[in-house]
């Protein structure tokens, strides 16, 4: 769209929207507040059922994982287990009041947002969407929220404490604290929660007045000049949207700080442990809220820097670029600092870009991809037989689905990082014209936890230059071995006989199913893995690959028909679903 030139033709431009955009404003309202209280019912009752239903057995099983365990020594295994009475309290709290929460934000703004989408430019009949859009949906969307938070309640958090009392290996230590550093680690931490939850707090009701103004003051003129996220006329409802709820967000901000306040002033007890010494927490307990404040100087393109007094709290901390530019009288002007203070906030401004948005992937994008790429390799595995009809038949019916959950998607990452390192890719190529590399990764930290290592692993293995035999013979030796001591491949067609090489090898395959394991406790995985499982069952049924299996299982109910012609097909479909698999013998 071309930009208006011209303070009259802006000034038109945004009096000739502003109509548009309140009659699409009250139409959502309208829709929010029919859906919205079913929303809030769905998502408020379903989540405290869950939460009260498991509350005995989370209390019972981590108390029992936490006693068992010997990844932590006896001091701190017997502070935890005294502590845990007050997390395990608080959980069904504000489990149950961050249910209600979220289900009234979600049953609010999920259909206003849906009702200036259906105005976009590549939808067709707006006039119907608008009224449609964000009503139905949005009620599904509170089911899957639901299943999410079940699936991360009875299934996630009992693999992570399943973890937690695993075996160690014979040369880990134990996590301990001594006893001796218990009481000043107390001290420190009883200091520092009252006295960093009041200053950072007074910080943030400081700033608050600069953060709201000045997101107003950057909305409006970019609002009038038709720039920044106006500058294309799909984000410009949701922009305008944004001034109107930009104090909400700024509320946002503050009270957020205020929670992390609580954490970071109980972290100057680690720091006593860690340093050996009290006066290292104390001066951790200033640190921090200098930090704060110029975290917050940074986000709100204030002056470079921060007045408040940053002691060293490590001893061997070698001090930040800025603090140096500063220099030791905590001068905040010097022009080596203000220099680099402008060129980082043109880069900031320049980042905010809808371009640079779009160039920039999205966690969803990435998770997409994954699954995927699981969908298309594991029909492959199903085919060449690294995958059976007897593997599917576990995870659907006995629920053993380590092979199908752990060994597709390591398999499927390390196809990716194969052919990321034979072409010479600075990043993953997980496409023929995408390329993830560390410029438009997501910028959220579960994925840069989760792509940093794979970028790793990539390097480890383009310097191992593989040969197309051991290539080939990798991805068999993935599904087929447990790759946890070298002397497995012994017995295999390897091409090398390198001990040293086999031993990089298995280890990079048990870091990609350990990234995997921690993965598959997020808890869109399972919902997500259950309909890939639903795709593989109805693979091997068309392949008939197994008469005692899974093609047993169709015959002994539908006879010779295949699963395409059965007239029976949304019935096989909706068993699947519901997870009633007995239905199918």
């Amino acid at each position: 769209m071309e930009v208006p030139v011209g303070f009259l033709r802006n000034l038109w431009s945004f009096l000739s929207f502003l109509p548009f955009f309140l009659l699409l404003l009250l139409l959502g309202l309208l829709k929010a507040a029919l859906v919205g209280p079913v929303v809030v019912g769905i998502i408020f009752i379903a989540n405290s059922a869950v939460i009260i239903g498991l509350w005995t057995a989370h209390f019972v099983w981590t108390y029992y994982c936490v006693a068992k365990t010997k990844k932590l020594g006896l001091v701190l295994k017997i502070l935890v287990l005294v502590s845990l009475p007050v997390p395990l309290v608080l959980w069904p709290i504000f489990g149950i009041v961050g249910s209600l929460l979220g289900g009234v934000g979600y049953g609010f703004f999920a259909p206003l947002l849906e009702t200036y989408e259906a105005v976009g430019e590549n939808v067709t009949e707006k006039f119907y969407h608008c009224f449609v859009d964000g009503c139905w949906s949005t009620i599904k969307g509170a089911c899957i929220v639901v299943q999410d938070f079940t699936d991360f309640c009875f299934h996630s958090y009992f693999s992570y404490m399943d973890e937690l009392i695993e075996k160690v290996l014979p040369n880990e230590k134990p996590m301990d604290i001594k006893l001796s550093k218990l009481p000043s680690c107390l001290l420190a931490s009883l200091i520092g929660v009252p006295v960093d939850v009041l200053l950072i707090t007074a910080v943030a009701l400081w700033k608050s007045p600069y953060m709201l103004f000045r997101g107003w003051k950057r909305l409006l003129e970019d609002l009038i000049g038709r720039e920044g996220p106006f500058l294309e006329t799909v984000c410009v409802p949701f922009a305008g949207l944004a001034i109107i709820l930009w104090p909400l967000a700024v509320v946002g901000a503050v009270i957020g700080s205020i929670i992390s306040s609580f954490f970071l002033g109980l972290y100057s007890g680690v720091i006593v442990h860690q340093e050996d010494s009290l006066q290292m927490g104390l001066a951790y307990i200033v640190s921090i809220v200098s930090l704060f404040d110029e975290y917050v100087n940074d986000l709100l393109y204030l002056r470079e820097g921060s007045r408040l007094p940053r002691p060293k709290y490590r001893k061997n901390m070698s001090p930040s670029p800025e603090r140096e530019s500063l220099g030791d009288n905590g001068d905040n002007d010097s022009k080596n600092g203000s220099e680099n203070s402008y060129d980082s906030k043109l880069i900031s401004e320049r980042s905010r870009t809808l371009k640079w948005g779009i160039q920039q992937y999205k966690p969803v994008q990435v998770w997409d991809w994954l699954f995927k790429s699981c969908e298309v390799n594991g029909r492959i595995l199903l085919r060449d037989g690294l995958i059976t009809p007897k593997d599917i038949e576990e995870c659907i019916l006995k629920g053993n689905c380590k092979k199908l959950g752990i060994k597709l998607p390591a398999w499927s990452i390390l196809q990716c990082l194969l052919a990321s390192a034979k072409s010479n890719s600075s990043g993953l190529v997980i496409s023929d014209d995408v390329e993830l590399t560390r410029m438009n990764v997501p910028r959220d930290k579960v994925f840069e936890w989760f792509i940093g290592p794979l970028l790793i692993m990539k390097e480890q293995i383009k310097k191992l230059q593989l040969n197309e035999n051991e290539d080939m013979c990798l991805r068999e030796l993935v599904m087929t071995c447990k790759n946890e001591k070298p002397e497995e491949w012994d017995d295999t067609e390897f091409a090398s006989s390198d001990k040293v090489r086999r031993a990089q090898l298995q280890s990079i395959i048990r870091r990609l199913q350990g990234i995997v394991a921690s993965v598959s406790r997020l808890p869109t995985f399972r919902r997500r893995f259950r309909n890939l499982v639903k795709v593989l069952y109805i693979e091997a049924i068309q392949e008939d690959t197994s008469g005692n299996h899974m093609g047993g299982i169709l015959k002994a109910k539908y006879g010779n028909k295949s699963c395409n012609q059965s007239e029976d097909k949304k019935e096989i479909d909706e068993i699947i679903n519901k997870g009633d698999y007995g239905n199918l013998v």
